[in-house]
């Protein structure tokens, strides 16, 4: 269960996503001018780290798929996306979850295991926690064979062609960044959104 709050940031998701994707390996548009489609979630068992990843669409129709992590504290070895102040949590630190060990780890265990992203629920103060609607719906495949393993560290690469390769206690994980239209059978996590599907990423 992903609990979120009802909270201001500053600066907000948009606002960090116009100005960092420019600096991607990936991004095809020229100025960053992007709509969010829709976005979801997976679960932390420790509960210390948000995971989420956004759909966005640029001024040309380009589907993009963005995963970050939110932290309270530094990730050494992350790939800083920026900062913003959360109005409940407080100053946040955001990175790109590729570089991330716990969103990695995650996202192996959902396309092993058969899952599917995190119901999400709203904080409400003095009530129960409301759940609300998912945006973006995703499945894995499943895996039979792999276990998922510890995750200590990450070697990871981009492509040039719209994915991030991270290699880590030898299994290859690919995120497709531009998933829209991509079609692959096997150990996969696939994801649909309003007005399309893709594979959002594969085991190789």
């Amino acid at each position: 269960m992903a609990l979120l709050y009802d909270a201001e940031l500053s600066p907000t998701k948009v606002e960090l996503l116009r100005d960092w994707l420019p600096r991607t390996s990936f991004y095809r548009g020229g100025e960053s001018s992007v709509d969010r489609l829709g976005a979801f979630r997976f679960d932390d068992p420790a509960g210390e780290v948000g995971i989420e990843t956004h759909l966005v669409r640029d001024a040309d129709g380009v589907v993009y798929q963005v995963p970050w992590t939110y932290r309270s504290a530094p990730l050494r070895e992350g790939r800083s996306v920026g900062e913003t102040e959360h109005s409940v949590l407080g100053h946040r630190f955001v990175y790109d979850a590729t570089t991330d060990p716990v969103y990695i780890r995650q996202l192996l265990v959902t396309i092993c295991a058969g899952g599917s992203e995190a119901e999400q629920y709203v904080h409400v103060e003095g009530d129960e926690p409301r759940k609300v609607a998912g945006t973006v719906r995703v499945q894995g495949s499943g895996a039979e064979g792999i276990e998922v393993p510890a995750i200590t560290r990450l070697d990871v690469t981009d492509d040039g062609e719209g994915r991030t390769c991270i290699d880590t206690a030898g299994i290859t994980i690919a995120v497709h960044h531009l998933p829209a239209g991509v079609a692959l059978s096997g150990r996969t996590l696939m994801g649909a959104w309003k007005g399309g599907r893709g594979v959002l990423a594969s085991i190789r």
